[in-house]
């Protein structure tokens, strides 16, 4: 039998029904699905002491479980001390059951360990797609606070299939994202 992740299965069995019956669609193809999770981390400092960029890369591929690429400057900035193609970022893309597994362990085990935490924003960016930050990457299982040297702020996006706010704000409602103002239709 071939491993499926928990949240791959729950959008098949409940969140596909769960959202043709929300939106009528006619189709099982026209319910919106979770493309891909981006996990993203700027490392400004990095321009000053270049072994940090080193450290938020080993650090982020721990939290993501796939190695992060980093990522450069595009052009000079003078007052920044900033060069063209100098790493100053950390990027990974999660797909297929990883991303599942990396949702499933952000939503229950990740944002709970928030300080005061009330549930996350609920404004998406006009084309289906949510942005995440969290302010401290310590919040993960996987980084050690003891071996910690900086404490790094994280964004992740959830790029969905469907260009309509509504559509993706109900399909990250149905797959457990604590929103503040959960509306439910």
């Amino acid at each position: 039998m071939k491993y499926v992740p928990n949240l791959k299965k729950k959008y098949l069995e409940e969140i596909i029904p769960a959202l043709t019956k929300e939106f009528g669609y006619k189709s099982v193809m026209r319910v919106p699905r979770l493309d891909k999770i981006v996990i993203n981390q700027g490392v400004g400092q990095a321009v000053a002491d270049r072994k940090l960029i080193e450290v938020a890369q080993e650090e982020l591929s721990m939290i993501a479980g796939q190695k992060a690429v980093q990522t450069v400057s595009r052009k000079d900035i003078s007052n920044f001390k900033l060069r063209r193609n100098m790493p100053i970022g950390v990027k990974v893309t999660l797909r297929g059951n990883r991303m599942y597994e990396f949702l499933e362990r952000l939503i229950c085990i990740s944002l709970p360990r928030i300080r005061d935490f009330k549930g996350v924003g609920d404004k998406l960016d006009g084309r289906g797609n949510y942005t995440l930050g969290i302010n401290e990457h310590i919040i993960f299982p996987e980084i050690d606070i003891d071996k910690i040297s900086k404490i790094f702020g994280v964004e992740i996006t959830f790029v969905t299939s469907t260009d309509k706010d509504e559509e993706a704000y109900a399909l990250l409602r149905e797959f457990g994202i604590p929103f503040k103002n959960a509306k439910k239709n």
